[in-house]
């Protein structure tokens, strides 16, 4: 009776926890702020005790992880409104190098060592400090990088060339089901996309995989399925 009972609370610790953090939103691990970090393990925590009903009422601890939520998405929605606040909970920028001056007190700042932060720049593609412009820890703890002018990849401006704008590809078909709200945003309809599917040569659509919507060439791109494993590594 008693693992039937963990199980079920188990079972509503993952619906609740799934339900707040959709409601806080999504963000990756390097996108978390220190905030961020503190609220989702926090959060985690009382989780854990309603999955093992450390207590006895199930209810407590959801209680708890709501008002914590509720808590933490006014915090993060007063500190899109204010500079100051967001100041406070979220930090800001450090500068841990400019114009080939490395900040050290800045670097103890940021609990970072210059080994450290060596690593981040190459990370980054740098090996070279010379060929760096700026450096800033980002609030995140993500380390942002400004290469010197002749460092930098040449864009088409530079080159004095105009290239049409591009636009992102939507998805018109996924493991052979045809997706007909992003293909009504493309402003084509099914029989033109079976037309499409036969100048690429007739493939089954239950043989693709994926198709892609390109406004740039106005054609789809097709990738068809592929029932074989690759065990071949080309990298051993």
């Amino acid at each position: 009776m008693d693992f039937l009972k963990i199980a079920l609370s188990s079972l509503g610790t993952l619906v609740a926890l799934f339900l707040f953090t959709k409601i806080m939103g999504n963000r990756e691990m390097s996108q978390l702020s220190m905030f961020d970090y503190v609220s989702s393990i926090t959060i985690g925590s009382i989780a854990g005790e309603m999955a093992v009903m450390t207590t006895d009422s199930f209810m407590k601890p959801f209680v708890a992880m709501a008002v914590f939520s509720f808590f933490a998405m006014l915090i993060s929605y007063v500190t899109c409104k204010s500079i100051v606040l967001r100041r406070f909970f979220e930090g800001h920028a450090l500068l841990l190098y400019q114009n080939g001056q490395i900040f050290e007190k800045n670097l103890l700042k940021a609990k970072l060592d210059v080994d450290e932060f060596l690593a981040s720049c190459r990370l980054s593609g740098f090996f070279d400090l010379e060929e760096i412009q700026s450096v800033y820890l980002e609030t995140n703890g993500t380390v942002s990088i400004l290469p010197k002018a002749l460092h930098r990849p040449a864009t088409p401006s530079d080159l004095n060339l105009s290239p049409s704008e591009t636009a992102p590809l939507a998805n018109v078909i996924i493991d052979g089901k045809i997706f007909y709200d992003n293909l009504k945003s493309t402003g084509k309809n099914e029989a033109w996309l079976r037309k499409q599917l036969q100048q690429k040569g007739n493939p089954d659509m239950k043989e693709v995989i994926l198709a892609t919507f390109d406004s740039s060439k106005d054609t789809i791109n097709v990738y068809l399925k592929f029932n074989r494993k690759m065990t071949r590594d080309i990298f051993e």
